[in-house]
């Protein structure tokens, strides 16, 4: 494989990875989609599309297997993403389920890590865990997932919490609620936005303004949807499943969205007038 590219979105280090990626949730559940999921992957990742973001808790681990399976060979060319239940997330149960993660993804390290939504163990014991993977160099950058505000301020305010990388949320131009207060902090604090369920699993593209937009534009609605969320200068991970689908996704990096176009999304799915609790899938 040899990666075009599909854009990029800076690390609080300043590495620079692909800001369309690919998401893997309910891949590798369905054994007669599997050499078509594989397929799609490893076409993402010729065409650009190398952040590959998957979890312990998909399919039980079948999605981490899957990547697995589908980076075999190709690893160095992908930034790699998995997250930890909040379940294990103490200091010991991090590092496990870590390490369980590697195996399923035939992998010795991955690029970032994340605490896939908080639970009952302090910030402080998955904080250590995570320092202790990347002292054993089993991970190169930790982060967090649907974290609101006020929790990363608090995550922050810990002993080496500032090194945080990435806070992945549910956003979308139905679910605009991070506007309000959290996607202004992380860009004041230099934390990196990721963008999970950018088409809202499908449900965006029945609505008729995002249709009307995309003919417009000579685009599909997916296309638009995604390029909205890029505009915004928060990374995306659509899920991509099939090779049709990871091309029409790849078509959104070349898309310009004009004032007009803007406005009209803006019409349709107004951004916030107030703090909104944040959402999860």
């Amino acid at each position: 494989m040899s990666a075009e590219s599909a854009g990029t979105i800076a690390l609080p280090s300043g590495e620079e990875i692909a800001a369309l990626g690919q998401g893997t949730w309910y891949l590798g559940e369905d054994p007669a989609r599997r050499e078509q999921e594989i397929a799609a992957l490893r076409l993402g990742v010729d065409l650009g599309m190398t952040v590959v973001d998957t979890a312990e808790m998909y399919g039980d681990g079948a999605a981490e297997e899957l990547v697995g399976e589908a980076l075999r060979g190709h690893r160095e060319e992908v930034f790699l993403v998995s997250k930890v239940l909040p379940g294990h997330a103490d200091r010991r149960g991090t590092v496990a389920a870590c390490e369980g993660s590697l195996r399923r993804l035939r992998a010795e390290r991955l690029d970032l890590y994340l605490l896939h939504w908080r639970g009952r163990w302090p910030l402080e014991e998955t904080l250590a865990g995570f320092t202790d993977l990347m002292e054993a160099d089993k991970i190169r950058y930790w982060g967090v997932s649907n974290l609101d505000a006020a929790d990363m301020a608090e995550l922050t305010a810990l002993p080496g919490g500032d090194a945080v990388a990435v806070d992945q949320v549910l956003y979308n131009l139905s679910r605009r609620g991070i506007e309000w207060d959290l996607l202004p902090w992380c860009r004041e604090a230099g934390v990196t936005v990721m963008a999970y369920s950018p088409i809202e699993q499908g449900r965006l593209l029945k609505v008729g303004a995002l249709g009307a937009v995309a003919r417009a534009l000579g685009a599909t609605p997916t296309q638009v949807a995604l390029a909205w969320v890029l505009a915004q200068g928060v990374a995306a991970i659509p899920r991509s499943g099939s090779p049709d689908h990871v091309r029409e996704n790849r078509g959104a990096v070349d898309l310009h969205l004009p004032a007009e176009a803007l406005a009209a999304l803006d019409e349709a799915f107004p951004p916030p007038s107030g703090p909104t609790p944040l959402e999860m899938l």
